[in-house]
């Protein structure tokens, strides 16, 4: 049988990745559908244990090419740079030359990246933590430094939190500081909230509030009400603030203000019929508000595209997406971890776990999306992803409008 579909996927991240797997399990009876997985890397990021090497562990390397072997799938390793709506044409760089893909559906799904632009010298004295490499460069910068060297973690969130636990238990010589505008891990609850203080106790990171204004080679200058401080830093690493590629607004895809593609409840683009955005980059609205980035959506959201492909190609209508919260786990260091259980808009519950247990449940999540690709490739690929959930009564009927 002759392709007669040609379905591109841009991203190969944790909602790129279970689209393109779970489609082709979809398509599988079928010889007419073509998927290509375009990606900068070969690598597949776990972003999720980023801040694991950065602070010098090792990660496993799982390579794309080997975990699409045998769907059929066609992995590219290149940076796509134009979409063509017109014509439905990607043009992809890679290897030094450039190639043209021609799609019939593609699916967006190129995950935010840290915004390091918003502060005088982040972008140039700070280190983000997006890529492999980014954390490998951040291991052999604390490896070379000193044993009571200063390293200054910039934002409050739960990236933030786990980075500076994470060098702190590695490296217990270094004088880490965590820089926040607000309250640190303000998604968790209070007492989750007070056992990440007490873990910061004993592993001695500082937490400093108010807001960094400038970045220097070797120092955090930081507003706090009306007091400028400049703060000691060996080393700086940024984790606050996320912006959208560019791509989908620069190619005329409808977003919204922070550039992320606005969808219909199967997740096309409003502006697009043909294009499917997934996981961070997309803007998802349910009933009780808009999905946040993580990979706990990301995957089911990825997994929902491959379905909604799946029943378009089939002759069917896609059906709405529908997604809820059910935790948020947060290592520190590798000793340590916390867990609170969330309502489906991601408002927490009393019930946390704290210590082995808090470790066991990180881990279980942490390596829960390389496990589900393997799945999806097998028996049991068009089974729900493990751990997904659909919200409940929070999300049984389409926002209004949508």
């Amino acid at each position: 049988m002759s392709i007669n579909h040609h379905v591109v996927v841009l991203g190969a991240g944790y909602a790129g990745m279970m689209s393109a797997l779970r489609l082709s399990r979809r398509m599988r009876h079928r010889g007419d559908v073509h998927i290509t997985l375009v990606n900068p890397s070969p690598r597949f990021t776990e972003r999720l244990r980023l801040h694991q090497l950065a602070a010098g562990h090792t990660l496993y390397d799982l390579r794309i090419e080997h975990l699409v072997d045998g769907t059929g799938i066609e992995f590219i390793c290149g940076t796509a740079t134009v979409i063509d709506t017109e014509i439905r044409q990607v043009r992809v760089e890679t290897l030094g030359r450039v190639r043209v893909l021609d799609y019939d559906t593609l699916v967006y799904a190129l995950g935010g990246i840290t915004e390091v632009n918003a502060v005088p010298g982040a972008d140039q004295h700070a280190y983000p933590l997006d890529t492999v490499r980014q954390a490998a460069t951040v291991a052999r910068r604390l490896a070379d430094l000193p044993a009571d060297a200063a390293v200054t973690v910039c934002g409050g969130g739960l990236t933030g939190v786990e980075t500076a636990a994470e060098i702190a238990e590695a490296h217990p010589g270094l004088r880490v500081s965590l820089i926040s505008n607000g309250e640190p891990a303000a998604a968790l609850s209070p007492a989750a909230r007070a056992h990440v203080y007490d873990r910061f106790d004993r592993l001695g990171v500082r937490v400093r509030r108010g807001m960094v204004t400038k970045v220097l080679p070797d120092a955090v200058e930081l507003s706090a009400g009306e007091t400028t401080d400049l703060l000691s830093s060996d080393l700086t690493l940024w984790t606050t603030g996320v912006r959208a590629h560019a791509l989908a607004a620069e190619s005329g895809i409808g977003t919204d203000a922070a550039g992320l593609i606005v969808t219909d409840p199967s997740l096309r683009a409003r502006t697009h019929p043909d294009i499917y955005a997934a996981g961070d980059a997309a803007a998802i609205r349910q009933n009780w508000g808009q999905v946040h980035a993580t990979a706990q959506s990301a995957v089911p959201s990825g997994a929902h595209v491959a379905d909604s492909i799946a029943r378009q190609l089939n002759g069917k209508e896609p059906k709405p997406f529908r997604f809820g919260y059910r935790y948020r786990a947060v290592s520190l260091g590798r000793g340590d971890g916390v867990v609170g259980f969330v309502r489906a808009d991601g408002a927490p519950r009393r019930r946390v776990l704290t210590g082995e247990s808090g470790v066991r449940y990180k881990e279980l999540v942490s390596a829960r999306p390389p496990r589900v690709f393997a799945h999806t490739t097998g028996l049991f690929g068009l089974l729900r992803p493990t751990g997904a959930t659909k919200g409940g009564r929070a999300t049984r009927k389409p926002a209004g409008g949508r």
